[in-house]
């Protein structure tokens, strides 16, 4: 196939820290060139990728400021793909914000799929049910229903590069809290719940204002540590390393990359209940979801019992790349049939 693959032109591809969107974009844009596909990345100057590099920009607008406004960056780097809309038989965006491609749904005859990466509003759902021939690719059941009646074409949990996490059979005395600081992401709570287990917690994540206002005053380097906001070698030895993953998040979340991230290294995951960790995390195979905090502290004994080889298997068995890519091309043939 000659797919066109649209990433986020905010910072380079792959990432040189966080950013999950431009990481699974990443990996779904090397193994489709690895299958045997004509892929073309538009992404900024510098990222890096196997596939031919169309770079509207040299470099993304977090990392030169006077590229501003950042929607407009984002509108011409998809303008540029649909102006050659006939060179490809599928043209995939990826959507860091808001599936702007649906505005180009009837204006080329090559199909347009649109992975989102947030749960949408009811506002948003107004809006885009517009174009409700505009194929969608979910990232898992729970976002599918929200998308209701919207031309969903499939869905496909994110993956995890096996070789970038490795196995760590023997972990250190810890556990690790990794996510944006926000208290939707649930940070408090996992201090809280490695105070109550009596157990060092370390956190890692870009400094913000919620870190400064509210986080930083509970960090005292002994029983709350916090690391910084890691590339991939680092974040992959640090969630190697600790003992389980706290994920209590506090809303609902369509999809929830560092679960995943975490069990492909063999540490199993306690985290709530909360939107897509139902189909993530499998209780009592690669960590365990609970309805309330108390629970989760009830039942962290189990969780750090699991064993960690069994852990790295099921996690690699369902995250890994070529089961994403397989199921990437699947969806992209069903959109090219008449």
């Amino acid at each position: 196939m000659r797919i066109a693959v649209v990433g986020p032109v905010a910072q380079p591809i792959p990432p040189p820290r966080s950013g999950s969107v431009e990481s699974v974009t990443s990996l779904l844009t090397e193994g489709l060139v690895a299958a045997g596909h004509a892929v073309t990345l538009f992404a900024t100057g510098s990222s890096t990728t196997t596939a031919t590099l169309h770079a509207t920009f040299a470099s993304g607008y977090h990392e030169d400021l006077d590229l501003w406004p950042w929607e407009l960056c984002e509108l011409m780097n998809l303008a540029a793909a649909i102006e050659r809309a006939a060179d490809f038989d599928v043209i995939h965006y990826q959507a860091e914000y808001a599936p702007i491609s649906l505005a180009f749904t009837r204006l080329t005859p090559t199909p347009v799929v649109v992975t989102l990466h947030h749960a949408p509003s009811p506002s948003e759902m107004a809006l885009w049910s517009r174009y409700p021939e505009a194929p969608f690719i979910a990232i898992s059941e729970v976002q599918r229903e929200l998308l209701g009646d919207l031309n969903v074409v499939g869905t496909i949990h994110h993956a995890v590069d096996p070789g970038a996490y490795a196995f760590e059979p023997r972990p250190e005395d810890y556990l690790v809290f990794l996510g944006r600081f926000t208290e939707a992401k649930g940070v408090l709570e996992a201090i809280d719940v490695a105070r109550r287990a009596g157990l060092r917690l370390v956190l890692a994540a870009a400094e913000n204002d919620y870190y400064h206002s509210v986080v930083e005053s509970r960090v005292d380097d002994v029983s709350v540590v916090y690391a910084g906001e890691l590339d991939l070698a680092a974040k992959a030895t640090l969630l190697g390393g600790a003992r389980a993953l706290l994920y209590p998040i506090q809303s609902s979340e369509p999809f929830g990359l560092v679960l995943a991230e975490a069990m492909t290294c063999g540490t199993p995951a306690a985290a709530l209940r909360r939107g897509a960790v139902g189909e993530i995390v499998e209780d009592g195979i690669t960590g365990a979801a609970f309805d309330s905090l108390d629970d989760l502290v009830d039942g962290l004994p189990g969780v750090l019992a699991l064993d960690r080889a069994g852990v790295r298997s099921r996690a690699v068995e369902r995250f890994g790349p070529d089961r994403m890519v397989r199921e990437h091309v699947a969806a992209y043939s069903r959109l090219m049939k008449p």
